[in-house]
């Protein structure tokens, strides 16, 4: 996985005894004329050198959180700290954080040295520590054959890491990164992001990284944070979110293929507690029945990872197993994996009537793993 891949592009010579900050968000609120609220009430601590990653759909305000911490956007309410200061009146270069864009900003009649050297410069740094730092990171990031050319002789996804490397040459006290990988190609997506989880680990700047990729967040972070509509629906890390999402939004959103739901009703039967939709019964045992008990005869939602649903030969499930019948609507061959979009409508007789759903299964002798999902 990529995760746990060393490159070469990822050997580091910053120095570890880096000072960095935690940052504090306090009820924050951000709205823009017209009435749309793009954060509401947002509270989070973020402490020294950890890795945060905010994840949610497009308008969720991930970007209008990190533009407020580098002020590039003033707060309707609520409070800012970087370390123990209040920073919502500060100009973004009393900051002393640095930020990457979606979208490669770089000046274009420097070269791609220049660029990397232009914010350590604004700082008056020796010209000794400029080289260093601009060498550094350009080995890091697989630049280094590029720093004598302008931005216009390099490819989108070079400028992208020239982007990347002008934050990381900075060695700010907090990075912010803005979706800064989603142009970029497969391969050198899971390239940078092996390399910032391996610099992080040399160097722990405290980071908020922001993405719409749900599987780059659980791979990256040392702590999710889900948006929606601007609000918060959970903060955990990354095993936590997946395995016990806190609401219906984070278990759809988290996991891909996305989580099945089945509506249905909580029954008791004598000593025993049944989730029942159509044909579906299922009984529910030990902590979980204890907790919805006092829910019985209550309509509730019943969540199945892809990955729970297995095809079985009819009447051949035993144990803990449940079987239900369906029809493959669509299947979608994706190299070791096959994704299987089923049709089930639950009804009292059992019958499956047109309703979409997906699953899968893991390379068998000459098979691809199923995963099958139920809409």
């Amino acid at each position: 996985m990529a995760a746990t891949r060393t490159t070469a592009a990822c050997r580091s010579t910053l120095s570890v005894d880096c000072f960095v900050a935690k940052v504090v968000f306090e009820n924050l609120s951000k709205n823009f004329p017209g009435g749309v609220r793009a954060l509401d009430q947002f509270s989070l601590d973020v402490a020294d050198g950890e890795f945060v990653v905010v994840v949610g759909p497009s308008g969720s305000g991930k970007s209008t959180l990190l533009r407020l911490v580098a002020g590039l956007e003033q707060a309707t309410a609520g409070t800012i700290l970087i370390g123990d200061r209040v920073v919502n009146d500060l100009a973004p270069r009393h900051r002393d954080v640095a930020m990457a864009f979606q979208h490669p900003a770089l000046y274009p009649h420097l070269n791609v040295r220049e660029n990397l050297a232009f914010p350590l410069r604004l700082r008056k740094l020796p010209r000794a520590e400029i080289d260093k730092r601009v060498n550094a990171v350009a080995e890091q990031l697989s630049i280094a054959p590029l720093l004598d050319r302008k931005p216009a002789a390099i490819s989108g996804g070079e400028r992208q890491r020239v982007a990347l490397g002008r934050v990381l040459v900075r060695e700010a006290r907090c990075n912010l990164f803005d979706e800064p990988l989603a142009h970029l190609d497969r391969p050198l997506v899971e390239q940078l992001q092996t390399c910032l989880l391996e610099l992080h680990r040399r160097r722990p700047t405290t980071t908020l990284f922001v993405t719409h990729d749900q599987q780059e967040a659980l791979m990256l972070a040392q702590r999710v944070v889900v948006l929606a509509e601007g609000r918060i629906q959970q903060v955990a890390p990354p095993i936590e979110i997946y395995d016990h999402p806190a609401n219906r939004f984070v278990a759809g959103f988290i996991g891909s293929p996305p989580m099945n739901f089945l509506e249905g009703q909580l029954i008791a039967n004598e000593d025993r507690l049944h989730f029942v939709s159509g044909a579906i019964r299922i009984p529910l045992d030990g902590s979980r029945a204890d907790q919805l008990r006092k829910r019985a005869g209550s309509l509730i939602v019943l969540g199945i990872r892809p990955q729970a649903i297995c095809e079985v030969q009819s009447g051949s499930v035993t144990g803990d197993g449940h079987q239900i019948t369906a029809n493959v609507h669509i299947s979608e061959v994706q190299g070791d994996r096959v994704f299987h979009r089923l049709r089930y409508r639950p009804t009292a007789s059992g019958d499956s009537k047109s309703t979409p759903a997906k699953s899968t299964c893991s390379r068998k002798e000459n098979s691809a793993r199923a995963f099958y999902w139920i809409e």
